[in-house]
């Protein structure tokens, strides 16, 4: 009897913690779990902890729950396998290699304790300058969103929830706090929200990430259509919706209109905000529980309760890992200009490679970047496809800020012999209170990644005040030149001459001014960091541009190889780069090619970059992207044949900024901060489709050593709500490769405004020479639907759709049709 009772009182006490029974339902868990929280406890659970955590109730049981920044690395805890980046992966056009790529970042996340990976993005390329664009997969919602897909199942495989971001609309980095993306409904749900609706339905993703910006006139962070109408309505998602790191402006707002997690911390969501309104009636607490389950759900839904994750003790390279990333680099990369000059002989005697990227691990900046524990730069990579060849290097044909460092007339105080700056370092962003320590620094010109190597300073949250002279030797124009991540502000003389004062990754500013030589000038350079890494680099200088080590280097060699492009410094979070390249890199282009007529070009960059002033004189052109730590050996690859391109472009490039459909709205041009979307549907192929405007390189674009032959296009209506497409490809030139078919569909006749024709298929095939393979497409209604605004839903209109087969959206092989009732 007692043995009896005894049962049924641990029956009981297991009944009543339900949350802690692995039998039981993640639902069911969630639910009884929450049911055991106090009001304080679920505010509190709705704002981040330790910057990268969801906090932990001890009494509960509840772990911690720690995050990482992606999407091509983990990049919060150390050294990690550096991939490349994503908009390279949408040009390998290869959903396995997505999966593959999710897979190893999974893993990389787990071995570091990780539950949470921020990534994938899925942000619409929308204008070359675009500082994330890198982080994105082109300009196509359907390419974007299939490749996003296997992307998030092959991190979630791992038991790592990924997390779709941003949500949306977040197509610019200018301003992107304050800037309104306003467009009519039917672009936002054709264009811009496509890619993250694939994530949710068909990727399940576990979370997503509100975007910095507005969306006609509302933060995405309190966007009641986007999040409650669109996310958690029409499309069912149960998951986990943050914020971006200090992107909620209104506690209250946010809370009622949807956003559940506010990173870093709560500092609009927390009691001291949404107590009262509790209490007044104006928020309800059933919304409050709301968040706080989708929270719970998925920690139960992927066992974060019962399953403690612990960062490994020792984490090394991991040689698996790195073979994804070489894979996905080869497979990438897009030959763009092949004026019979590639593949190169591995015999060929001479090679000059020149340029700023040509010996570095090249990367966008800001909270994606990632350091690897090894990385192949594209010099490494030539020397070893080609070992008996004669490699010359000129790396420094056009200076950066960082070469004229030393060299700058600093003086710590005037009069003074005693060369540097004096840093005077405290312990918060403000430069309040005294100084935590002070040195003088002869050589202002840092990169701190865990922390400052001054004894007494924090890794996170200091500022810093640089002070003394500048006393030039020469009388003329000299530059004022600043990087630095996070915010400065320079004086000189007392007048302030740059100021880039808020939260941004690392970027350059300069300034030209005048100086007397033998005069002294005080300067005045202060600087914060907020989180992460620290960056900081000044220097006054002349400069004095002249190519003769590379013109030496190109006349001297059989082939000329120009590395340039942008990197971490020119193109990355939170700020825009520039159409045309960094400054005299076109020059450099010019005077090697004239130098050498065999010069290839080797570009680094997210997008597209103004090519007319340059692109005539080179003989070959393969945009490398930012193509991670096997970068060099991937690219030195294609360069020497071993591996045929494949890569496919995900983003039209026009030839002239004037040619791109954003070009007269990208910036806002009143200063009212909104940003109007008036080319509608009509993004990259769609407007050079609409308009006739012909791009320098069309959407789908890339070559390869050999040559495809289309035939046998079929089209099977057969099947109820499918229309299956199959045809054959057949490699018909010398060399092994792959090729990236793509599906377009038409509506020869519509009542509402459609593009020419939208992607909505493709395949990456790979045939040794002479083979022949079938590839069969499967499109159900989605593919010939649109967004039909009085019904607020998608559907299609019965008629006659045409369907084009090709090897670009402008080079169409097939043709047939399709008659939908």
């Amino acid at each position: 009897m007692r043995i009896y009772i005894a049962a049924l009182l641990a029956s009981a006490a297991l009944q009543a913690q339900t949350y802690k029974d692995i039998k039981a339902t993640a639902e069911e868990r969630a639910q009884d779990l929450l049911s055991k929280m106090t009001l304080e406890e679920k505010i509190d659970y709705m704002g981040g902890y330790k910057d990268f955590y969801i906090r932990g109730i001890e009494r509960l049981g509840l772990p911690e729950i720690k995050m990482t920044d992606g999407p091509v690395g983990t990049r919060n805890y150390g050294n990690t396998t550096a991939y490349p980046a994503s908009v390279l992966t949408a040009a390998s056009w290869d959903t396995d290699l997505a999966y593959k790529l999710g897979e190893a970042l999974g893993k990389d996340a787990k071995e570091r304790g990780v539950h949470i990976l921020l990534a994938p993005g899925v942000n619409i390329y929308r204008a070359p300058m675009n500082g994330r664009n890198f982080e994105y997969l082109g300009e196509d919602p359907y390419l974007s969103g299939k490749m996003a897909v296997p992307y998030i199942k092959g991190v979630q495989s791992q038991g790592v929830v990924a997390t779709v971001k941003h949500f949306a609309a977040n197509n610019q980095e200018w301003d992107r706090n304050n800037v309104s993306s306003d467009m009519d409904e039917r672009t936002l749900q054709e264009i811009y929200l496509p890619a993250f609706k694939m994530a949710v339905k068909e990727g399940q993703v576990g979370a997503v990430m509100n975007s910095y910006n507005l969306i006609n006139g509302d933060h995405a962070t309190q966007n009641a259509h986007l999040n409650n109408d669109i996310l958690k309505g029409d499309w069912k998602f149960d998951g986990i919706l943050m914020s971006d790191w200090v992107a909620t402006y209104d506690g209250v707002a946010a809370a009622k209109n949807g956003l559940d997690l506010e990173m870093p911390s709560g500092k609009f969501m927390n009691k001291e905000t949404l107590l009262p309104a509790i209490k007044k009636g104006t928020l309800s607490e059933k919304v409050i529980d709301d968040h706080v389950l989708r929270i719970l759900r998925i920690i139960f839904r992927f066992g974060f309760y019962d399953q403690k994750y612990q960062m490994a003790a020792n984490i090394k390279d991991n040689p698996d890992n790195a073979k994804v990333a070489l894979e996905l680099a080869r497979g990438g990369m897009v030959l763009l200009k092949n004026d019979n000059i590639l593949p190169l002989s591995k015999s060929i005697k001479s090679i000059a490679v020149i340029g700023p990227n040509a010996d570095s691990y090249i990367a966008g900046g800001g909270s994606s970047y990632t350091h690897p524990f090894h990385s192949v730069s594209l010099v490494e990579g030539i020397k070893k496809a080609a070992p008996s060849s004669k490699v010359t290097l000129v790396k420094n044909a056009v200076p950066t800020l960082e070469t004229y460092v030393e060299g700058t007339p600093f003086y710590t105080s005037k009069g003074s012999a005693e060369k540097g700056l004096k840093a005077d370092f405290f312990a918060n962003k403000t430069l309040e209170g005294k100084p935590i320590a002070s040195t003088v620094d002869k050589n202002p010109n840092h990169n701190w990644n865990e922390k400052p190597d001054v004894d007494g300073v924090p890794a996170d949250n200091f500022s810093m005040r640089y002070t003394g002279v500048v006393r030039p030797e020469k009388t003329g124009a000299y530059k004022f030149g600043v990087r630095g991540d996070d915010g400065f502000r320079l004086y000189v003389d007392g007048n302030e001459i740059l100021n880039e004062w808020s939260d941004h990754a690392a970027l350059l500013r300069i300034k030209e001014l005048s100086l007397e030589a033998g005069k002294e000038y005080e300067v005045k350079l202060e600087f914060y960091e907020n989180g992460g890494e620290a960056n900081i680099a000044f220097a006054v200088y002349q400069e004095n541009i002249k190519f003769d080590d590379a013109v030496k280097a190109a006349k001297s060699s059989d082939v000329a190889i120009v590395s340039i492009g942008f990197d971490s410094n020119s193109e990355g979070e939170g700020f825009d780069r520039t159409f045309e390249l960094p400054p005299y890199q076109a020059d450099l282009i010019k005077a090697v090619s004239e130098a050498n007529p065999k010069t290839i070009v080797v570009l680094n960059a997210g997008g597209n970059v103004y090519m007319q002033d340059w692109l005539a004189n080179a003989k070959g052109l393969l945009h490398a992207w930012f193509p991670g730590q096997e970068g060099g050996t991937a690219a030195a690859d294609i360069l020497f044949g071993k591996v045929n391109p494949s890569g496919k472009l995900p983003a039209s490039f026009e030839k002239e900024w004037k040619d791109n459909p954003t070009y007269n709205n990208y910036y806002d041009p009143d200063g009212d901060k909104r940003v109007s979307y008036k080319e509608g549907l009509n993004v990259g192929y769609r407007y050079y489709d609409k308009t006739g405007v012909k791009p320098q390189f069309p959407f789908g674009f890339g070559l390869s050593y050999t040559t495809f032959e289309y035939s046998n296009l079929k089209i099977d209506e057969s099947t109820k709500g499918m229309v299956l497409v199959s045809y054959t490809i057949k490699n018909t030139g010398k060399y092994d490769g792959a090729e990236v078919s793509q599906l377009y569909v038409s509506q020869l006749k519509s009542t509402v405004d459609r593009p020419v024709k939208e992607l909505k298929g493709f395949c990456k095939t790979f045939l040794k020479k002479g083979e022949s393979k079938t590839v069969t497409l499967k499109l159900d209604t989605s593919a010939f639907s649109y967004y039909k605004t009085d019904n607020k839903a998608f559907g299609y209109d019965a008629g006659t759709f045409e369907i084009n087969v090709g090897a670009s959206s402008q080079d169409l092989r097939l043709k047939g049709q399709t008659v939908l009732h």
